[in-house]
C-alpha cells in the first residue's frame, strides 16, 4: 500500500452542530471498500504532526472520498477539521484502511446496520452501495441517537427509507410523534434474525450493549462485526 497522499478540502456539510461531513479530493485514490476508513495527518509549521483515523462516509468515487469528524470538545485535531481547516487546504491521508469491518454488494443475503451517533458514517457508506446495488435481500439500518437534532444525514435517510427498513432509536428525547419512547436499543427493536449479516458501530458501551442483543436474539457470532470508538 502507498503511503501518505495530499488530500484538498473541496467541501464541508454541516451534519449536526458539531458533526461534519467532509469531502477531499485525493489524486490517483486506489478506491475503497464501504466501512473502510483512512489515516489523516496534520503537520503544523513547526513540523509538528498529529494522526488521527476517520471513517469513509461513501462508496469509491473516482478522486473523491468523503469523510465524517465529530469534533471532540478539547481535542487536538477534530474541532480543527471540523470547523477550521480551509476549503482548498490539504492535509495528507494514508489508506484505505481495515479489511475486516467491510460489505460489499456481491455478499448474499439480509444486511443488518445499528448505528450509535457519529457511528452511522462507516454504515452511511455501506448504506449508499446497498441502495446502489441490484440486491433485494432485506437490509435494515437502526440508528440510536440521543434526540432529533444529533441525526445525521437527515434528509438523505428520510428519501431511503421509501426503498429500504430505516428506523431511528432516540435515546434521550423523542419526537412526539414518535411511536417509540426514548430509551435504549432493547432486544425488542431488533428485527429477526434470518441469517443477517451485522454492522454495528458507535460508542464503546453502545457496540458491546447491540452485540449482546443480537447474540441473545440468536445472530450467530460469525456474523456480527463491531466497530467502537471513545
Amino acid at each position: 500500500m502507498p503511503g501518505w497522499r495530499r488530500a484538498r478540502l473541496t467541501e464541508r456539510t454541516d451534519q449536526t452542530a458539531t458533526g461534519r461531513t467532509l469531502t477531499f479530493e485525493v489524486a490517483r485514490w486506489p478506491g475503497h471498500l464501504p466501512g473502510q476508513h483512512v489515516d489523516v495527518r496534520l503537520t503544523a509549521a513547526d513540523g509538528y504532526q498529529a494522526v488521527r483515523s476517520y471513517s469513509l462516509a461513501a462508496p469509491a468515487d473516482t478522486d473523491r472520498i468523503e469523510l465524517g469528524v465529530q469534533a471532540v470538545p478539547g481535542g487536538e485535531v477534530s474541532p480543527y477539521l471540523a470547523d477550521d481547516l480551509p476549503v482548498d487546504a490539504e492535509v495528507e491521508v494514508k489508506g484505505p484502511l481495515g479489511g475486516w469491518f467491510v460489505w460489499t454488494p456481491e455478499e448474499p443475503g439480509p444486511l443488518l446496520l445499528i448505528a450509535g451517533g457519529s457511528g452511522i458514517v462507516p454504515l452511511m457508506a455501506m448504506l449508499r452501495a446497498r441502495l446502489a446495488s441490484a440486491s433485494d435481500a432485506p437490509c435494515t439500518l437502526l440508528y440510536s441517537v440521543r434526540g432529533p437534532d444529533e441525526v445525521w444525514y437527515a434528509t438523505e435517510l428520510d428519501s431511503a427509507a421509501q426503498h429500504t427498513h430505516i428506523r431511528r432509536l432516540y435515546t434521550r428525547l423523542a419526537p412526539a410523534d414518535s411511536e417509540r419512547p426514548a430509551g435504549r436499543v432493547t432486544k425488542l427493536d431488533l428485527p429477526p434474525a434470518e441469517g443477517s449479516r451485522c454492522y454495528v458501530c458507535g460508542p464503546t458501551g453502545f457496540v458491546e450493549h447491540v452485540s449482546a442483543l443480537l447474540l441473545g436474539a440468536g445472530h450467530a457470532p460469525d456474523q456480527i462485526r463491531t466497530e467502537r470508538f471513545g
